[in-house]
């Protein structure tokens, strides 16, 4: 089934499964809809807790404080509020439709925090601004679901366990889902989604701009989910009938201002300056994502790391990140605002063509080398052998 089957069965107050980043798998359903069977059917055959899911916003506004985690950072716990109950017509507050009276209280867009006690039988998981696109958890899933399928801002989610307790992975979900015939999407499927037809960046400021190269057209954007800010250099004008040369370059303060001998960001971004000023029309993006993502703290730490003997991917590693946490779907949408649908991509990584690909643009790579020294070619070729980037010759030539 697709995601579109998911969002008709929820709002057509029905379940689905949704599986999260590490494979585990949730009931979710609109609060708004949940009966006493629908949590009944929750408790007896997911037989996880049942929770809600709210925007933190929401959880604010309803005095419900939070007792775990922090927002924003996906290797951060989940956002878990205070447990409540509704105040007026529950008894014990245990019973399937005490809960469902409960969660239909917290959708209500007049609830006020009065309408609630703590502690009770319903805990609350706070869904960060943005989503998914911002935070890859069960919350912001079961929020953006909620919004896709129309829905109020309010999730009931339960999460599917085995006969023995534990957590339900791979087959015995696909085997749960056949059985109760229910739809199944993933975080993965609703992130793709979000980026490819959603547009998440708005153009902020422009102006002119001359370089020693040639001149070019600076215009800002910002990312509307985390308010950071992109720097995009146009040169020409754009036809969208004819491919453009592209540079998608990520910061590196280190190489690009400082001219740091550890890497070749610095040459790549002067020679795409170059090649793209001396093309008809071109378009250098310049992403804030310091140090594969990892930031600049966290780069000069990875640094010492290599300092003792460790590559560039090792220290990453060593740090608890993965190798390369570089995202490209921003700038994908930064072309297509420009009007650009067919790209020259100046890069040798090829994980960069497959995901503008993946946002519907089509993509020709050109290469893109500096020439290797002593002080760098260990660097490249990490990146060769480890993170599969293309060079035709990693050999370091005498001067």
């Amino acid at each position: 089934m697709t995601l579109q089957d998911s969002l008709e069965h929820l709002a057509g107050g029905q379940m689905v499964i949704l599986i999260g980043p590490l494979g585990e798998a949730d009931l979710v359903a609109a609060a708004e809809t949940v009966t006493p069977d629908l949590v009944n059917f929750m408790v007896t055959h997911a037989r996880g807790i049942v929770s809600a899911a709210l925007p933190e916003s929401r959880l604010r506004e309803l005095g419900i404080p939070l007792l775990s985690g922090r927002r924003g950072d996906l290797r951060e716990a989940q956002a878990v509020g205070a447990s409540v109950e509704a105040r007026h017509g529950v008894s014990t507050g245990i019973s399937a439709s005490d809960r469902a009276l409960t969660l239909r209280a917290l959708a209500s867009p007049t609830a006020r925090p009065q309408d609630f006690m703590m502690p009770g039988h319903v805990p609350p998981l706070a869904g960060a601004g943005g989503g998914v696109v911002v935070r890859a958890g069960r919350a912001e899933a079961a929020l953006d679901l909620m919004r896709l399928a129309g829905m109020g801002p309010c999730a009931a989610l339960c999460e599917i366990l085995t006969e023995q307790g534990e957590a339900a992975r791979g087959p015995e979900i696909e085997r749960f889902a056949a059985r109760h015939r229910l739809p199944v999407c993933t975080v993965e499927s609703l992130i793709a989604y979000r980026r490819t037809h959603e547009l998440l960046v708005q153009r902020v400021s422009e102006a002119d701009f001359a370089l020693p190269m040639g001149q070019m057209r600076a215009l800002v954007y910002r990312n509307i989910v985390d308010a950071r800010e992109h720097l995009t250099l146009l040169h020409g004008r754009i036809d969208p009938t004819r491919p453009t040369l592209v540079r998608i370059h990520s910061e590196c303060l280190t190489g690009d201002v400082f001219g740091s001998r550890r890497c070749d960001c610095g040459e790549q971004l002067q020679q795409s300056l170059t090649r793209i000023c001396q093309s008809p029309a071109g378009i250098l993006i310049y992403l804030h994502q310091e140090g594969r993502g990892i930031g600049l703290g966290n780069k000069i730490r990875a640094y010492a790391l290599q300092d003792r003997g460790l590559d560039t991917v090792e220290a990453n590693l060593e740090l608890g990140f993965k190798e390369d946490l570089r995202e490209y779907g921003i700038g994908a949408q930064i072309l297509r605002d420009l009007g650009v649908g067919q790209v020259m991509l100046l890069t040798n990584n090829p994980d960069k063509v497959e995901g503008l690909r993946a946002h519907g643009l089509e993509v020709t790579r050109v290469a893109l080398e500096a020439a290797p020294h002593s002080l760098n070619i260990q660097y490249l070729r990490t990146k060769q052998l480890k993170l599969g980037h293309l060079f035709s010759d990693l050999k370091v030539n005498p001067r």
